[in-house]
């Protein structure tokens, strides 16, 4: 007994993350108390917020949509032996695929924008994954300093290229001409008004087939294996003749490809056009949505949910509570991210030690029966 075991697979998704989730709302309610506020009202505004209504719904299916692909982009890097930091640069640059596709056929049919506009954000999404992961199997460039020195490049292209070649003439703001009739994305309000004025549209199918084919790839397939076992053991890997430096461009490349989502949804699904900063930050949180998910496809929309909720429940708490401010909604944001993420582990110990205890009483009573 003085060994612990690795916990079971359904503790190690379900049972660890909400202990770390309970651990983050405890503390936060106890922040919310600080202010003078109640926390369990707190929480009803924010789950009301974010589940109550149709258009809150619908915000939260819309946070929860990029977050999707952001998680799967940091996700599929990972199970590669890759933490990948630059999905936040790989959809900004995406945009550029987006909006050009969105422009260029903005008087044919969305159906024919939707999957041009996903291979445009996905080439220019890919390439700037595949460029780190290049660096990585063939430089020993360390995967986190250059994806997120990516980031900052692909910031600083992006405000050229707004300046200077995509804003129209006359124009004073940094942002491209608009799309206005089929280089715009069907939003669910279009179909069902439950969803009030939400700009959730058909990305959120996307995210749900993207979820489907990462299990597919990872665990159904040849490349996934590869990607799989080369992440968990480099060493057996290339003694099983697989190459790690290969695996690594095709996983980083997949990434990027995923990140590039983020720019159709937002680019074309929401502001129809492109504009600074689009992405808010996605590809940071879609770290957390890795992490929180264990980079398992269910885990992933299970916590894309749920941060997409602290969006946007986070919003309507704002308004209801004016003394819990915007920046009180960031503490509790990063709560649950420092507990679901950095802090993963710190039940899991614990937890070891208790399945241990509960698996070896459980063969002494039948040793004794």
């Amino acid at each position: 007994m003085s060994v612990r075991k690795p916990l079971p697979r359904w503790a190690d998704i379900a049972l660890l993350p909400m202990l770390n989730l309970l651990l983050a709302f405890t503390i936060s309610g106890l922040v919310v108390l600080m202010v003078g506020e109640n926390p369990l009202e707190a929480m009803r505004i924010l789950l009301y917020g974010a589940f109550g209504y149709g258009e809150g719904f619908g915000y939260t299916l819309h946070f929860a949509t990029n977050f999707v692909f952001a998680g799967l982009a940091f996700s599929i890097a990972s199970h590669a032996g890759q933490f990948n930091i630059g999905a936040e640069g790989q959809a900004y640059l995406a945009g550029i695929g987006a909006i050009m596709v969105g422009l260029a056929l903005d008087q044919t049919h969305w159906l024919l924008v939707l999957p041009l506009a996903m291979l445009g954000a996905g080439a220019i999404g890919g390439i700037w994954g595949f460029i780190p992961g290049y660096l990585a199997a063939k430089r020993g460039s360390h995967v986190v300093i250059t994806t997120i020195m990516f980031n900052f490049i692909a910031a600083a292209i992006m405000v050229y290229l707004l300046n200077n070649v995509f804003k129209p003439m006359g124009q004073m703001a940094p942002e491209s001409a608009s799309v206005t009739n089929a280089g715009k994305l069907p939003q669910l309000r279009e179909f069902w008004d439950f969803f009030g004025y939400a700009p959730v549209n058909v990305m959120m199918f996307v995210a749900i087939i993207a979820l489907v084919g990462t299990f597919i790839l990872l665990w159904r397939t040849e490349l996934g294996y590869k990607i799989r076992t080369m992440g968990q053991n480099p060493n057996a890997a290339r003694y099983a003749g697989i190459s790690n430096s290969k695996i690594v461009m095709i996983a980083m490349t997949i990434a990027g490809v995923f990140a590039g989502m983020i720019a159709v949804n937002e680019v074309l699904g929401v502001q129809n056009r492109l504009v600074i900063d689009f992405v808010f930050g996605y590809g940071f949180v879609g770290i957390a949505v890795g992490l929180m998910g264990r980079n398992h496809p269910i885990g992933i929309a299970l916590a894309a949910i749920l941060f997409g909720a602290l969006y946007q429940g986070g919003l309507e708490l704002a308004f209801e509570m004016p003394a819990i401010t915007r920046e009180m909604i960031l503490v509790i944001q990063a709560l649950v991210i420092l507990f679901t993420g950095a802090m993963e582990g710190l039940f899991r110990a614990p937890l070891e030690m208790i399945f241990t205890t509960l698996d070896f009483n459980k063969k002494s009573s039948e040793q004794e029966g």
